[in-house]
């Protein structure tokens, strides 16, 4: 989702291929197992007859050779390292904690719904008043937070609470982010995330 929106967001047209199965290797095609033989995972772009892996390689490698369109990097350092630290913060704490909130039951779901508010609350705290987590415009480190908010829906029915009574300032940022084409045309809808939860809950037998 994340590279889907930055190249939305550049204008560049490209042929999108979906994986039918990201779980099962043996059910993975031969392009992606070719593509990403390290971690046999998405998303991968090819350009060029040659393959980029990961998501945030992928944006800067985006900005890096579409330089004329809109720019998703800040052109200042600072602002550069202080949206890796808060994807790094995101990717390493919030991603992690997320699965506990549908993958397990009590006690362990009750304590990563507490964990998960908390890190949410980190985040709101670091948008503070701005628009956007970069400022006036929406940039990279909006690109990279936006995907989760589409399982906002299922971890709230799984676990019983309410970002938006908890966090009512980073739900506004959703809302504002929703609003661009890039978003809108990428997240999928809340509820068939929910129904695709309790498939694969189903499917591995998780309570």
């Amino acid at each position: 989702m994340r590279v889907k929106i930055a190249l939305l967001e550049k204008g560049i047209e490209v042929q999108y291929k979906e994986e039918k199965d990201v779980f099962e290797d043996k059910n993975k095609s031969e392009l992606l197992l070719n593509s990403n033989p390290i971690h046999k995972k998405v998303p991968v772009l090819i350009h060029n007859g040659k393959t980029i892996c990961e998501s945030l390689i992928i944006l800067e490698y985006i900005d890096e050779v579409w330089k004329q369109e809109q720019q998703l990097f800040s052109a200042d350092p600072y602002c550069r390292a202080n949206a890796r630290f808060w994807i790094d913060f995101f990717d390493k704490k919030i991603t992690s904690c997320a699965k506990k909130l549908w993958a397990s039951k009590g006690e362990e779901q009750g304590a990563a719904k507490e964990e998960f508010l908390e890190f949410l609350k980190v985040l709101e705290n670091e948008l503070g008043e701005k628009p956007y987590f970069g400022g006036d415009h929406f940039a990279l480190l909006d690109i990279a937070l936006i995907p989760i908010t589409c399982r906002f829906y299922t971890y709230e029915k799984l676990c019983k609470f309410s970002v938006e009574e908890e966090c009512p300032k980073l739900m506004e940022w959703v809302r504002r982010c929703n609003m661009r084409d890039s978003v809108s045309k990428t997240l999928p809808d809340p509820l068939k995330v929910f129904d695709f939860v309790l498939e694969v809950k189903k499917r591995y037998q998780i309570e």
